[in-house]
């Protein structure tokens, strides 16, 4: 008599092969899906220059014509929190928001006349992002109403540049832009979501970040070193995010990392000389290019670090 392994039946045996072919597909799909993204260049570039160029030859309306494609009625109605809105970037944030129709609830240290005028639902002062007690007091200000958004957009950067070779290290401040730009988007978020203010279907935590946490970019746009806070804030926020969106995607809170692009604010005034050459936009456009991406965000895209400028992803 034949002998055969009994381990295995003929149909194990065959179902074993065709889950084998099937993880086989899987990796080649993977592999092929890897091949057309890069072949769309559905990644953005790291030499900004080169970066502008390209995108006025391709005519790119997310980089030049952004209210082409922008919806802004699909804000309208939504409940947004948005942090250091009192000037810049976040100040253009709000008051897009506000224009589209959106119900805003700015969280800022102190108000501003140009805050102040634009009229939002609530505006919530001491707002110190370092400080739990300051932002327990934040939450508690807020009525029992469930927000849509939160852009965590509030954020530090020293001006001048830190570098081993010159002698201008500082440590302690590096630990301040850390907690600034990395710790407190995860203070403001967990507390929120903690206190039931992140409860609405479809719910969406926005961080303003920067390119300048991606690693991978650090040899084209940091070849010789330094500004070592602001990118390690950077880095740190982007991993902080991406754990984040990983945990809450089950409770149906999707996080976005967002570099907003380079906008012409007073917090990049000392790199006006390149704001021509490097596509610096008024920071007007920069906020529709925020609340563009604010808008494809879900939770199919949750934890994906995007471009703002192109609408293409980061590499980390």
């Amino acid at each position: 008599m034949e002998e055969r392994d009994e381990r295995y039946t003929p149909s194990e045996l065959v179902g074993g092969v065709v889950a084998g072919l099937a993880a086989g597909l899987v990796v080649a799909a993977l592999f092929q899906r890897g091949k057309a993204r890069a072949a769309a260049r559905l990644i953005s570039i790291a030499d900004q220059p080169a970066r502008y160029a390209m995108q006025k030859a391709t005519n790119d309306k997310v980089a030049l014509a952004i209210e082409t494609i922008y919806e802004p009625a699909l804000l309208a109605g939504k409940r947004v929190l948005v942090t250091g809105c009192n000037r810049g970037l976040g100040l253009a944030i709000a008051r897009e928001l506000q224009s589209a129709g959106a119900r805003v609830v700015a969280a800022v240290r102190t108000v501003s006349p140009e805050l102040e005028a634009l009229g939002v639902q609530q505006v919530i002062t001491g707002c110190e992002m370092t400080s739990d007690a300051a932002i327990d007091a934040m939450v508690a200000q807020l009525d029992a109403r469930s927000l849509d958004i939160v852009v965590n957009n509030a954020g530090y950067f020293r001006t001048e540049r830190e570098s081993v070779l010159d002698g201008t290290m500082d440590f302690a401040d590096e630990l301040k832009t850390i907690d600034i730009c990395a710790v407190a988007l995860l203070r403001v978020s967990a507390k929120l979501f903690t206190a039931g203010k992140l409860v609405a279907a479809g719910a969406k935590i926005a961080m303003i970040t920067s390119q300048g946490g991606s690693i991978a970019w650090r040899d084209v746009q940091s070849s010789n070193g330094g500004d070592y806070g602001h990118h390690m804030s950077k880095a740190a926020a982007n991993m902080g995010s991406k754990l984040l969106a990983n945990e809450l995607k089950d409770s149906d809170v999707a996080v976005g990392i967002l570099h907003p692009g380079f906008n012409r604010t007073a917090m990049t005034a000392k790199y006006a000389h390149i704001w021509d050459v490097e596509g610096a936009v008024d920071a007007s456009v920069g906020a529709k290019r925020v609340c563009h991406q604010i808008n494809r965000l879900s939770i199919a895209t949750t934890g994906e670090f995007v471009n703002c400028e192109d609408g293409l992803e980061i590499p980390w």
